[in-house]
């Protein structure tokens, strides 16, 4: 059994609008470099209803479904599959797809506690475990809610 990765941040703002960022507000945050369509990418975004798609649109409105939202719980909870093997390359499986819980917890007025848990990790197969390591690194969820962060306190 490979652990789940378990990231958290802290937003200086109320939870309404930590989850509002997060979801409505995706694409203004998640990295393009994180993106199959870098600069070229027009949108990302997740469609707000549990069975919603987590999709990305590049260039010439080239789409890619990453994920299906299975929970959604404003402002409270957010939980997607996440489609995105260790080779970066969508698998449309679910059988193939980890999931991704985000959970918004007010611990002041002004002031959100944002808990991401990715688990199932072992439905990547073989190279689950280093596609854990990686994503577990300062260059994975540690740096992705970081830039939401910086759009969560704009």
């Amino acid at each position: 059994m490979i652990e789940p990765i378990r990231s958290e941040i802290t937003v200086p703002c109320s939870v309404n609008r930590a989850f509002d960022v997060f979801t409505s507000g995706f694409g203004n945050w998640w990295p393009r470099e994180y993106s199959w369509s870098g600069k070229g990418m027009e949108t990302i975004g997740i469609e707000p209803k549990v069975g919603g798609r987590c999709t990305e649109v590049g260039p010439q409105g080239f789409q890619l479904d990453w994920g299906i939202v299975l929970e959604w719980r404003p402002p409270e909870q957010l939980t997607i599959s996440w489609h995105i093997g260790p080779d970066r390359v969508p698998h449309p499986n679910p059988e193939q797809a980890s999931t991704i819980a985000v959970a918004f917890k007010s611990v002041a007025k002004d002031k959100t506690r944002v808990v991401l848990e990715h688990r199932d990790l072992h439905k990547h197969g073989e190279r689950a475990q280093n596609y854990r390591d990686a994503l577990n690194s300062e260059y994975g969820w540690p740096f992705i809610l970081n830039k939401y962060l910086g759009c969560a306190c704009a």
